[in-house]
């Protein structure tokens, strides 16, 4: 589905779940309702004015505008447009979705348009090299970029090391489970840039010892693929390719079925949930996360972590009673989900669903709560979490922004820019795009300039001729 079909799509979807007809939100809006119909069917694209209208009208709390953009963002997809790259911190704006395999393939970046918002153009690595900045941007876009595995070019390399593991006395199915280990450890300490290529090329290694693998290795093996699989999913998704994504993700859960693991099908399940709502889909959100419900253990982990999505998913469409609902059923779930044995959602403690939770006020557009929410839970965040303190910072800044705090907002923004020029996190730059643009109308405060000036440093800028 096209970002601009999605939009329509939600469009429809929200004034739905309001109870609106075409004429009602017509009037709320006012927008012509025969233009409504249109924007539902993605026969024409809303404009800006319009797109902002239709959110407030709708109580989206910015979810709807937050995908109107993305229309933009489709738009503004081609070969090689005209852009300047800004001086400073170029690695960021350049280290953003990885999705190339060759020099001409292309990757995202963040672009400021003439009007000051800010899309996620595509451009191709030659394209980038062209416009002469430097051997930074060469590692940012993959060519020579630091990894955390020594020699992840040569996949053949990589099998004879996992082959050797026995001169070790070790095998090559705990061999690849150790590295897993240390590249997640690698990714949540640099982010997703510096771990991409490492899984991916460790999923071929799977494949190829699956080749002559037998009995419990093979199944240990295929174990491990889905495993690498499903990490390889959250790189993509923290570097803002939710289509990739949702591919390494469906890949993950045929492969989990292969292996017969409810446990490890159940957490696919629920992180295609959790993709779900970060791209803002209405309707799959709660679906998917009441599968991964169905699927799980009666009051396991698993369960506890799929209805904190479900409780974000609820927010999302503006449904606060549930969603409180939710968070309340996982806060007296928690201790009890302290002995279960699965490996999977180990990380759910009460600062998680705390995030979970501020993250939906905001959605709800509650920002003072979300606000306070969001700087309880990153105050008791356990350590080695470095780029999810990020994201989080960045949203307590537009939960501040909302409740029209801009100073402490700024800063708090500053901070978590820092975080996303040292690990390339797309999910931060994209709240950070939401903060700046919320940060306009107090653009003459001083803490708030210098956050804007430092944003749009690290952004590539539309030149006189059109993005189209």
């Amino acid at each position: 589905m096209s970002p601009l079909h999605n939009w329509g799509y939600q469009l429809r979807e929200l004034r739905n779940a309001r109870g609106l007809s075409l004429r009602e939100l017509s009037k709320r809006a006012r927008i012509d309702h025969s233009h409504l119909g249109r924007f539902e069917r993605a026969e024409r694209p809303a404009d800006r004015t319009q797109a902002l209208l239709l959110d407030d009208a709708l109580d989206a709390g910015g979810m709807l505008f937050r995908l109107w953009e993305r229309i933009g963002d489709e738009r503004g997809h081609v070969a090689n447009p005209p852009v300047h790259v800004a001086k400073s911190s170029v690695d960021l704006a350049l280290g953003l979705p990885d999705q190339a395999t060759s020099d001409g393939e292309g990757i995202s970046v963040p672009c400021r348009l003439h009007d000051g918002s800010v899309v996620w153009v595509a451009l191709d690595r030659r394209a980038l090299l062209r416009t002469g900045v430097g051997l930074g941007a060469v590692a940012a876009v993959g060519a020579g970029s630091p990894t955390a595995v020594a020699d992840t070019g040569s996949v053949p390399g990589l099998v004879r090391k996992a082959r050797a593991a026995s001169a070790y006395g070790s095998t090559p199915v705990e061999h690849l489970r150790r590295t897993r280990r240390l590249l997640i450890d690698n990714d949540n300490l640099l982010g997703p840039r510096h771990a991409l290529q490492p899984v991916r090329d460790h999923i071929q290694v799977i494949q190829e010892l699956r080749r002559e693998a037998k009995g419990s290795d093979r199944r240990d093996l295929m174990e491990l693929q889905t495993q690498y699989g499903e990490f390889l999913s959250w790189l993509y998704q923290d570097l803002g390719n939710p289509k990739a994504a949702s591919y390494w993700l469906d890949r993950a859960m045929q492969w989990s079925q292969t292996v017969g693991d409810t446990d490890l099908s159940t957490y696919v399940m629920a992180r295609k949930a959790q993709l779900a709502g970060d791209t803002a889909d209405l309707v799959d959100v709660v679906d998917l996360a009441e599968a991964a419900q169905r699927m799980a253990r009666p009051r396991s982990r698993l369960a506890a972590v799929a209805r904190t999505y479900e409780a974000y998913g609820h927010a999302l469409r503006g449904d606060a009673a549930e969603s409180e609902r939710a968070i309340d059923d996982v806060r007296n779930a928690l201790e009890g989900t302290v002995s279960d044995p699965t490996p999977w959602g180990v990380w759910l403690n009460a600062s998680y669903v705390e995030i979970h939770r501020a993250q939906g006020l905001e959605a709800l557009g509650k920002h003072a709560q979300a606000a306070d929410g969001f700087a309880t839970a990153i105050r008791v965040m356990p350590e080695g979490y470095h780029r999810d303190r990020g994201v989080y910072m960045a949203r307590q800044a537009v939960a501040l922004a909302g409740a029209r705090v801009p100073e402490q907002a700024a800063t708090i923004g500053m901070h978590a820019l820092m975080v996303a020029e040292d690990t390339g996190s797309a999910r931060i730059t994209s709240e950070l795009a939401r903060l700046d643009e919320a940060l306009v109308p107090w653009q003459r405060v001083q803490e708030v300039g210098e956050f804007r000036a430092a944003f749009d440093s690290i952004l590539v800028h539309e030149t006189e001729t059109d993005l189209t």
